[in-house]
């Protein structure tokens, strides 16, 4: 096997019982690194440190990590102009925020009828909110509703 001391030098090809004695001596672990069957590596290291750096490494790569959330905008087909100013100023700050945006537009009754109309309420909506975000996924029919999502816009 292929070994590799604690200070991270190729010791080279030795066998496994020259191996466990370095090991030994050094008052370390032997670590099998590769295990492949034709040329197996090892390493002599201290395995209790070397998982604790690995959580830590991992511990902050998610802190630094962030999550994205989906919020919500609800509309039905007759939404008011203010009303609708009201949702694209809550969208916008969501997106400003990071974060996506699904839109959604109810159909009631005999709305199903005015699915046109309802793409026409969808593409107002995302040029009101074009200076923040840009549009993720296009309007469409999901049984009585229709949904379109936002993503923020990246700098």
């Amino acid at each position: 096997m292929r070994l590799i001391d604690a200070d991270g030098t190729m010791v080279g090809i030795v066998p496994i019982e020259q191996a466990r004695k370095a090991a030994d001596l050094a008052g370390l672990d032997l670590v099998l690194i590769a295990n492949n069957p034709d040329n197996p590596v090892c390493k002599v290291m201290d395995y209790g440190k070397y998982l604790f750096e690995q959580a830590k490494r991992e511990k902050e790569a998610r802190k630094n990590q962030k999550v994205i959330e989906t919020k919500e905008v609800g509309m039905k087909l007759t939404t008011e102009d203010h009303d609708l100013n009201v949702k694209t100023k809550n969208a916008c700050r969501f997106l400003k925020d990071g974060n996506r945006v699904k839109v959604i537009v109810k159909f009631r009754g005999r709305e199903m009828a005015y699915q046109n109309q309802g793409y026409a309420v969808m593409e107002k909506f995302a040029q009101l909110c074009e200076e923040f975000g840009q549009v993720d996924k296009p309007a469409k029919i999901e049984g009585r509703n229709m949904v379109m999502f936002l993503a923020p816009k990246k700098n």
